[in-house]
C-alpha cells in the first residue's frame, strides 16, 4: 500500500461551489481506475472545522506504485490537476497498516488526517522506532473498530521521518479526535479497496 496525497490551497474568497462541481462531474472517473485501493475527494472550507484555508487534497491509497507513476507522470489523470491549478508537491508515505472499519459499507462523509513526527532514537539498541510504530500500529487497530469508521491507514514518510494516519468516517469526525485535519468527503473511488492488505503490512 502506498498513500498520496496533493494539495490545492484556494483564495479564502474562492468559491468552492466549483470544486464540489468538479467532483460532481468527474470524480466517477477512478471508480474502476486498476492498482487504486481508493481515492477520497476531500476539501477543507475555511472557517469550518478550525480550517484557515479553502482546500482541494485527494487523498489515495494505491495496491500498484505503477499505476500510480502512470497517474502522476503517464497521461493518467494529473495532467487535469497541473492544466487547471498549476502543479503542487504530491507527498507520499509508504504504507504501515489499514483496517477495515464497521461502517465499511457506507459511504463516508468526513475524513481526518494527523501528521506526526517522528523523533531521533535515543535507544543505543536503535530499536525504540519499532517500538513506537508497534504501538501506532496497536492504536490505530483499535481506532478502526470505533463507531463510524469506514477505513482507517497508517503510513511513514521516510525523507522526513514522519507519520501519516489518516481515517474516512461515515459521519463527523468525533470532537476530540487527534486530528491535524478534518475534512469533508465529496466522493470515494473505491475499485479495488478489498485488495488493501489487512493489518499490518509485514
Amino acid at each position: 500500500m502506498y498513500a498520496k496525497q496533493y494539495e490545492v490551497t484556494l483564495p479564502a474568497d474562492y468559491d468552492m461551489g466549483v470544486i464540489r462541481k468538479r467532483v460532481a462531474d468527474y470524480g466517477h472517473i477512478l471508480d474502476d481506475r486498476a492498482g487504486l485501493g481508493l481515492k477520497a475527494y476531500v476539501i477543507r472550507v475555511r472557517g469550518v472545522n478550525g480550517s484557515p484555508v479553502n482546500q482541494y487534497a485527494p487523498f489515495y491509497l494505491w495496491n500498484d506504485t505503477g499505476a500510480m507513476s502512470n497517474f502522476l507522470v503517464g497521461g493518467g489523470g494529473f495532467h487535469g490537476i497541473i492544466r487547471d491549478f498549476g502543479r503542487p508537491a504530491v507527498h507520499h508515505w509508504t504504507g504501515i497498516a489499514s483496517h477495515t472499519g464497521p461502517s465499511r459499507g457506507a459511504a463516508p462523509g468526513a475524513a481526518s488526517r494527523r501528521l506526526t513526527g517522528i523523533p531521533v532514537d535515543s535507544d543505543p539498541t536503535g530499536t525504540g522506532v519499532t517500538r513506537l510504530i508497534q504501538n501506532e500500529v496497536d492504536e490505530l487497530k483499535v481506532l478502526a473498530r470505533r463507531d463510524g469508521v469506514h477505513t482507517a491507514a497508517l503510513a511513514f514518510d521516510p525523507r522526513h521521518w514522519q507519520l501519516m494516519r489518516f481515517v474516512l468516517w461515515q459521519h463527523a469526525v468525533p470532537e476530540g479526535e487527534d486530528a491535524t485535519e478534518r475534512y469533508e468527503v465529496l466522493h470515494l473511488s473505491t475499485p479495488h479497496l478489498s485488495d488493501l492488505p489487512e493489518g499490518r503490512h509485514w
